[in-house]
């Protein structure tokens, strides 16, 4: 290239001095003429560096232009390495995106939570289920029975006179004691009350509910425990009596038949009772007929599904109502009692633990009902309740030693087979209802 530049420079210059006799005018022509030819040529020369520079690059990598090459020179971009693309192994809940390495990116998912951990009961998840059963349905006994001995023990033998003050007492612990089980522990879901017209209707569930307890707690003073469960085993014949009463419902004869028995053994028991008490006698059936005409009403009032409440949360209502029932009867017929309890607590510490103890247990009741049907039915808490009667009377014996006589037994146990027939008897009825 560059002999080819410098022959057409000689050529020119050989024409130039070729013809030395023309004019000035045709001089400047001249000049101008090689001024021309040597730019185009200095262009030329410039073309053919960059053609020689872009087949040098074009062989030696095929992949930038000419224009990328320029740009090389003015910019250093750094060209990473290509690597080869890394095999994932995810799981659901990872980020494959992550600047971690490849053994970081396997993730542990946990397995599923079991009913006992989803349902929040970390016992469930311990204890096998029938084990858990047996741990409720003993807990049950326990706090019935535990209720029953504790009464009779503070009334009785303890010398503390006050049950309306004692009645009370239980429905503020239940108060207490539901609030934080339904609003901390949740275990059922929190319900409102919806109208003023629910709101009198527990009202005046509250006003039977404590009828009952405090009549029975007032018998306690004056029975022995397994008299007043005998009598408490014929809660079924006044709920047919109310029934019908109140509601116009009729039984089939086989279900009132059942109850000729359970009356037949309370009259039995009742006349050869050897610590027979009137009073108590009428104040214990008052009781028992509380009982039974509280199931009625609920089952009446409380009909519509939006005015239907869970046992606990209807007891979160229905204990504190009872307590502000409560609190004028037992300043006009018993007094100062809490001054009076203060001034044993100090002679006497026990009495604190006897009242704490026993406002627990009475909780404990309620709430022992509640996960009893939970894990069983309602058909094998009526049967658990009708033992509950003779193990309580047992158990009373062994305990306060009260006398005891064979008619007695008898008729308690007319009376308890009498519980069974009607429970049977109601189950049929119902079957062949549906």
């Amino acid at each position: 290239m560059e002999e080819e530049a410098a022959e057409a420079t000689r050529s020119a210059e050989a024409t130039s001095g070729a013809e030395p006799t023309r004019g000035g005018g045709d001089d400047q022509s001249s000049d101008g003429d090689d001024q021309s030819r040597a730019a185009r040529q200095r262009r030329r020369r410039r073309g053919d560096r960059l053609s020689a520079t872009t087949t040098t690059t074009t062989t030696a990598s095929p992949s930038p232009s000419p224009s990328v090459s320029l740009s090389r020179l003015c910019f250093s971009v750094p060209i990473l390495p290509m690597v080869e693309a890394q095999s994932w192994t995810t799981r659901r809940g990872s980020n494959p995106r992550l600047d971690s390495s490849a053994a970081d990116q396997v993730l542990d998912i946990p397995a599923t939570p079991t009913d006992g951990v989803r349902n929040n009961s970390h016992i469930g998840s311990i204890l096998s289920p029938n084990i858990l059963t047996a741990v409720i349905v003993l807990s049950w006994y326990f706090s019935n029975i535990g209720v029953l001995l504790l009464n009779k023990y503070l009334l009785s033998i303890y010398g503390y006179k006050y049950p309306i003050f004692l009645t009370m007492l239980h429905m503020l612990s239940c108060a207490v004691y539901s609030f934080a089980a339904i609003n901390w522990l949740e275990i059922v879901p929190f319900q409102q009350i919806l109208s003023r017209r629910q709101f009198f209707k527990i009202f005046a569930l509250s006003a039977i509910f404590c009828f009952s307890v405090v009549s029975g707690n007032i018998s306690l003073r004056y029975l022995p425990v397994s008299f007043n469960q005998a009598i408490g085993s014929t809660t079924p014949f006044f709920t047919a009596i109310f029934a019908f009463l109140i509601t116009f419902k009729k039984e089939s004869p086989q279900v009132y038949l059942a109850l000729v028995p359970v009356v037949f053994g309370i009259v039995l028991a009742s006349n050869s009772e050897p610590l027979f008490h009137l009073f108590g006698f009428l104040v214990c059936i008052g009781s028992t007929s509380g009982r039974a005409l509280k199931s009625v009403v609920q089952g009446l009032l409380l009909t519509s599904e939006a005015e239907k409440l869970h046992s606990m949360n209807l007891l979160l209502y229905m204990a504190p109502m009872a307590a502000l029932i409560l609190l004028p009867f037992t300043l006009y017929i018993e007094g100062n009692v809490l001054a009076i309890t203060i001034e044993k607590s100090r002679n006497d510490s026990f009495i604190v633990f006897l009242l704490i103890g026993n406002a627990t247990v009475a909780y404990l009741v309620n709430l022992t009902n509640f996960l009893v049907t939970k894990h069983t039915s309602a058909l094998t808490l009526q049967v658990l309740g009708n033992a509950k009667a003779a193990v309580a009377a047992v158990v009373s014996i062994l305990i306060f030693r009260n006398p005891v006589t064979v008619m007695g037994m008898t008729g308690f146990g007319v009376t308890m087979m009498g519980v069974v027939l009607y429970s049977e008897a109601k189950k049929r009825s119902k079957a062949m209802a549906h």
